[in-house]
């Protein structure tokens, strides 16, 4: 981890930053490259347009592997709620609907990675990042991906799940009040994904995120779908893509998910010997 945040830092200083505004599993890589590796230690990417559900994937691979989950939007959302310099120029940025520059997300990251070096930290589950074909030529000189899972999911589910969103101002907790139920066309198959309600004791804190209306959440898919597909094909010809189209919600998704990662044994042993 020490040598990967030092190789990260020096390749940031050689940039020069601009700001820049039914189940399916395709596969674009060879299944040696997950049962060949130390579970403990992956080095796995999480892509997907905001709202898909990235966090929540790669937050229970993180807790199942013991591995550290970075998420570029947890790192942005602690900043801002700092009173850290970054804070401001976050703000802004964020509030329009905007991608971040290189340069701050590099700053970001190169933070966190410092505080895991510190904590003995191996492997690592990224999440957010990259999001520019810039910003996968760089990870790539600095170290090795394994894997890259693109979750996928229909656009107006995904608006959906977006204007749902709520976190508890207390406990900091995510929750989502969308109640998705979309009937399928022709006879073919629909969509259910049933809300994750709060407690008792965070309902009445519940707060809504400021970029979190349908304007924003519309011109961040947009822009996101434009930058997306140089970087899916830049792993895709790298032979380390998994495209993974969520069928539902997570009762349905995480199994399949698991299976397709080759970890529902490793899922099962675990919770024998929980």
């Amino acid at each position: 981890m020490a040598a990967l945040t030092n190789r990260l830092l020096r390749a940031k200083n050689g940039l020069t930053f601009s700001s820049l505004p039914i189940f399916k599993i395709t596969r674009s890589f060879s299944s040696s490259i997950i049962h060949n590796k130390d579970k403990n230690n992956v080095q796995w990417v999480f892509l997907g347009c905001p709202g898909v559900g990235k966090g929540t994937y790669a937050g229970r691979l993180s807790s199942l592997l013991g591995v550290p989950h970075i998420s570029t939007g947890d790192l942005v959302r602690h900043e801002l709620s700092s009173s850290g310099p970054l804070s401001q120029e976050l703000a802004q940025i964020v509030n329009q609907g905007k991608l971040l520059s290189d340069e701050i997300i590099f700053r970001l990251l190169s933070k966190r990675l410092k505080a895991g070096e510190a904590n003995g930290e191996s492997g690592f589950i990224l999440d957010g990042f990259p999001r520019t074909i810039k910003q996968a030529e760089t990870l790539e000189k600095v170290t090795h991906v394994d894997l890259v899972i693109n979750l996928k999911l229909r656009e107006d589910v995904i608006i959906e799940k977006c204007l749902g969103r709520r976190i508890c101002s207390q406990c900091g907790g995510n929750f989502n009040v969308a109640s998705i139920d979309i009937k399928g066309e022709n006879g073919g198959r629909g969509m259910v994904m049933a809300p994750l309600l709060p407690p008792p004791n965070c309902e009445s804190k519940l707060i809504t995120r400021s970029d979190d209306t349908e304007d924003v959440v519309k011109e961040r898919l947009r822009i996101y779908n434009e930058m997306s597909q140089p970087v899916e094909e830049f792993y895709r010809r790298r032979g380390k893509l998994l495209e993974f189209d969520l069928p539902g919600g997570i009762p349905e998704s995480w199994p399949k998910l698991l299976q397709a990662l080759g970890l529902d044994d490793h899922d099962k042993k675990q919770s024998a010997t929980a």
